[in-house]
């Protein structure tokens, strides 16, 4: 059974999403440069943020099963539109940083683990092959 979602078009180019489960509701607007007014995420700056946060919380699960510690990691992801037709997203490089004394504890087979995870998230491997999203991670 899957997670439903329920969205209503709210007019001037504003939607209200309700996650079933939780009842928890979001907001989004067009961006500036497709005629919004930004004032909340864009669709697309979802499919960044769903990008970012799956790959963390991957990299959580695996760190959990490896009594690994991974609390104050950052992630960073830029949301590059195209400049041509059609509309889309281009690219999402992401940046993934782990503090200084989380990383001090992780040995070279955890990192490699722990990237694994990341490159390999469910939004990662649901993105179209055209969208780069390349992973940078800094250790420190």
């Amino acid at each position: 059974m899957g997670v439903e979602i329920d969205v209503v078009y709210e007019g001037s180019l504003h939607c209200t999403a309700t996650h079933g489960p939780s009842k928890k509701t979001l907001f989004t607007d067009a961006p500036v440069d497709n005629g919004g007014k930004g004032e909340s995420f864009s669709p697309t700056d979802l499919v960044a943020t769903a990008l970012a946060a799956c790959l963390v919380t991957t990299m959580g699960i695996v760190a959990q099963r490896n009594n690994l510690e991974l609390a104050g990691t950052k992630v960073h992801v830029v949301k590059e539109m195209t400049q041509t037709p059609p509309r889309r997203i281009a690219k999402l490089p992401v940046t993934v940083r782990i503090p200084t004394n989380v990383a001090a504890a992780l040995k070279p087979d955890d990192r490699t683990k722990l990237e694994n995870a990341a490159k390999h998230c469910p939004v990662h491997a649901s993105l179209h092959p055209d969208v780069q999203a390349p992973i940078e991670f800094i250790y420190g």
